[in-house]
């Protein structure tokens, strides 16, 4: 089973990990183009391609997969299957077709999604989980169709969250499960084994669709109730991070938890990691102590340091 493997960040890299560590046959990556990074602005390649390069595998980097270079390169390349974890683009039709088993007898095109299907289809669906309170995500790997996420599931397995775990956390704990789920589909459609099961037919108005952050969405509004709160900031952190106003400018929060108490219902929020913009990250204690400016905004909040 020749393998074209397409993904970009370091949650792909860890299903790239397991391919290589499990002897699957994979022939090229497609990855992102090299973007600048950091406050220099280096121009830095994503951790896929770092991995694929130290593997020795080919590595190719269009900026778009629909022009008629790529088709002919993807026809040069000639995989059995095409497997994308976390891209960051739409795969079009033609590409979608050279793999499908009823017009080119090849396995198709296989995605490793970090939800439990059909619930939270979309870009950002780890945030979403932590940010609406679930108790249990997952990763579901599906064979892709044109919708966005959309297409017949073939396994499916969930894991807790844990109510402090940050976004950042989750990441790694469900990029480990995506890897070994996706050597396990992998293997299933190589036997003829990979059962298919078709997903209800839900829109982005239903509640589950996972749209990119946005400061609507990043942004704090402290008069909502305490766990309301905690969830947004472990579900924004460490990237791109819930924020509130300091005089003028933005403080980021990166951590907190719920401290319990008798005399308020559902408890007070404790801030323990924050940024003031211009300043570096830091423990919420040691930001007080060089700006005691803030203490009596803070505590207009109704939170604690």
């Amino acid at each position: 089973m020749r393998i074209l493997f397409m993904g970009t960040p370091e949650f792909a890299k860890i299903s790239l990990e397991y391919l290589v560590k499990n002897k699957f046959d994979v022939i090229g990556v497609i990855t992102q183009p090299d973007k600048p990074a950091g406050r220099k602005m280096i121009l830095t390649p994503p951790p896929v391609k770092e991995y694929a390069v130290s593997e020795n595998i080919s590595v190719y980097q269009p900026q778009s997969l629909r022009t008629e270079e790529f088709f002919d390169l993807l026809k040069e390349i000639d995989p059995d299957i095409i497997t994308v974890v976390a891209y960051g683009k739409m795969l079009p039709k033609n590409i979608l077709d050279f793999t499908d088993n009823n017009i080119n007898n090849k396995y198709g095109c296989v995605n490793v999604h970090a939800s439990l299907l059909p619930k939270y289809r979309g870009a950002s669906q780890i945030n979403a989980a932590i940010i609406n309170g679930e108790k249990t995500t997952g990763i579901t790997t599906i064979y892709m169709d044109e919708g966005c996420d959309t297409g017949d599931m073939i396994l499916k397995e969930s894991i807790e969250i844990d109510e402090n775990e940050t976004f950042g956390e989750l990441c790694g704990r469900l990029a480990d499960l995506g890897g070994r789920l996706l050597v396990e589909t992998l293997g299933q459609i190589k036997d003829g084994t990979a059962k298919r099961e078709k997903q209800p037919d839900l829109t982005e108005y239903d509640g589950t669709y996972a749209h990119k952050p946005d400061d609507n969405m990043r942004e704090i509004d402290w008069s909502k109730p305490v766990k309301d709160i905690h969830d947004q900031i472990r579900g924004l952190s460490p990237v791109p991070a819930a924020f509130t106003r300091l005089n003028g400018k933005k403080l980021k929060i990166y951590k907190s938890e719920i401290e319990k108490t008798d005399r308020t219902d559902g408890g007070v929020l404790k801030i323990l990691e924050l940024q003031l913009e211009g300043g570096r990250r830091m423990a919420a204690k040691d930001f007080l102590n060089g700006n005691k400016f803030a203490e009596r905004t803070i505590s207009e909040w109704g939170v604690k340091i």
